[in-house]
């Protein structure tokens, strides 16, 4: 799918999406919503989208074949280049393991979600944040390795909760399930990240911040799509005149 609007001055925006479908539709709403107001509503972003089968990633993502998804991922950058985006977004946490590969694929600028996370954080002088994602996510390097450029320390939960948060993310949050049990779990999870010292909470998928929001927690919380979305538009409006 490839959904171009028709704006003409500001820088065009890449977006793969379909991993998921939910989390694509709150991407384009943010993407449009932070344009309009970056702009002071006179004009709306160019967008690319294109989207790409969750069902066979989530395939290759529980067999460890990311060689395979690098491929598929590397192929719809390049098309979305080609189709005239000026940057590239992943519009997933986990899919940003492949980051540094997708890029070589493209000319054009991959926004890293993980990267811009930790300077947000970082901007906030926070040195002890708790990460919570996919398994993958929690458990590879790539958002360790970022937050640890900037001096910052990565606790990931213990045990049985990585499974809790992930099966919910693949089996219920990625079909548009959001439970009132599973808010609940996810904040038990949250007491214990603060017991250990936890100063600030990733939210670092991209269907969690559809389930917990800022109220529901005494520190910090950071809503990676929304900081993605706002280095996108930074980075798209960056020529515009300010209004």
């Amino acid at each position: 799918m490839s959904l171009i609007s028709n704006n003409t001055k500001g820088k065009a925006i890449g977006l793969i999406g379909g991993l998921t479908w939910l989390s694509s539709m709150d991407y384009y709403r943010l993407l449009n919503q932070l344009y309009e107001e970056k702009t002071g509503g006179a004009e709306l972003p160019r967008i690319i989208i294109y989207s790409v089968d969750f069902g066979e990633i989530k395939v290759l993502t529980q067999s460890g074949n990311w060689d395979g998804i690098t491929a598929i991922i590397s192929e719809a950058a390049r098309k979305v280049e080609a189709a005239g985006a000026d940057c590239l977004m992943l519009g997933a946490n986990t899919m940003h393991k492949i980051a540094d590969a997708v890029q070589e694929s493209i000319r054009i600028p991959l926004i890293h979600i993980a990267a811009e996370t930790a300077d947000t954080i970082a901007a906030k002088q926070l040195k002890k944040v708790a990460l919570l994602g996919t398994k993958y996510t929690m458990q590879l390097d790539f958002y360790r390795d970022k937050l640890a450029a900037r001096g910052i320390e990565t606790i990931i939960p213990e045990g049985p909760d990585i499974d809790i948060i992930n099966d919910a993310i693949y089996n219920e949050m990625s079909k548009g399930n959001f439970f009132p049990e599973t808010k609940a779990a996810y904040l038990k999870i949250i007491g214990k990240l603060l017991e250990r010292g936890a100063e600030g909470i990733i939210l670092g998928c991209t269907e969690i911040p559809i389930l917990i929001k800022q109220e529901d927690c005494p520190v910090p919380v950071f809503d990676t799509t929304l900081i993605h979305v706002t280095a996108a538009v930074k980075f798209a409006c960056k020529d515009l005149p300010t209004p």
